[in-house]
């Protein structure tokens, strides 16, 4: 018992304080399920690289990119500078756009711009056929829809589980909070919000690797 009790106040509560005073807008303890159990993206879908892509084990920042994905690119570019760039180093951590057939090139000229200031090989993009986008997209069973170019200017946290994370229900101040996705046009939304949300995401995994790497020990 002293054991344990000497574990807890090594590891475990230096965390729980971390979770409570590191995320500076979102005032849940642990960042709620808005969707359990989202399907894995298909095998079907080929990546620009061929690379294999999976959900499953990942911390996915998931999206939709459309047809318009030039027009759209300086978006990447936030979402790069913003999320991507501040977690990249985190082994499973990754963003996958699913992205229609026929935008090959649109989608290889943003990468190639993005390589020049980053390392892209945690950002991925699937090409799908629209339909199977849509049905793909309306299982995730969100408030939110695609628009007309079979894209959105959202971006969803996914966890190692495949459940879809953002905020629903009370804070911890009692306050009701809905958000299912992140705005990749709104600089203070990614600064802020979903910053905020992805410190939480990691942070659980940690405490959790902690209390299994404390179980082995004892």
């Amino acid at each position: 018992m002293k054991k344990k009790a000497v574990l807890i106040s090594l590891f475990i509560l230096p965390l729980v304080v971390y979770l409570f005073f590191a995320t500076g807008v979102n005032s849940f303890m642990r960042l709620p399920v808005v969707t359990k159990k989202i399907k894995d993206v298909k095998p079907t879908w080929v990546a620009l690289n061929g690379e294999k892509v999976t959900l499953n084990d990942k911390i996915t920042i998931l999206g939709f990119s459309g047809d318009n994905i030039i027009d759209n690119r300086g978006n990447y570019f936030l979402l790069t500078d913003k999320i991507y760039n501040r977690n990249k180093t985190f082994t499973d951590f990754q963003i996958v756009f699913i992205a229609p057939q026929g935008t090959q090139d649109q989608v290889k000229s943003v990468l190639e711009r993005l390589s020049k200031l980053t390392d892209v090989s945690g950002y991925h993009f699937l090409f799908a056929p629209k339909d199977e986008i849509q049905v793909y997209f309306k299982q995730l069973k969100l408030v939110g829809t695609l628009d007309e170019f079979n894209g959105t200017k959202f971006v969803y946290i996914v966890d190692k589980d495949r459940n879809l994370r953002g905020r629903k229900g009370k804070s911890v101040q009692g306050e009701q909070e809905y958000k299912e996705g992140y705005n990749i046009n709104s600089s203070a939304e990614l600064h802020n919000e979903m910053t905020d949300d992805v410190k939480i995401i990691l942070a659980e995994y940690r405490l959790a690797l902690k209390k299994n790497n404390g179980r082995r020990k004892i």
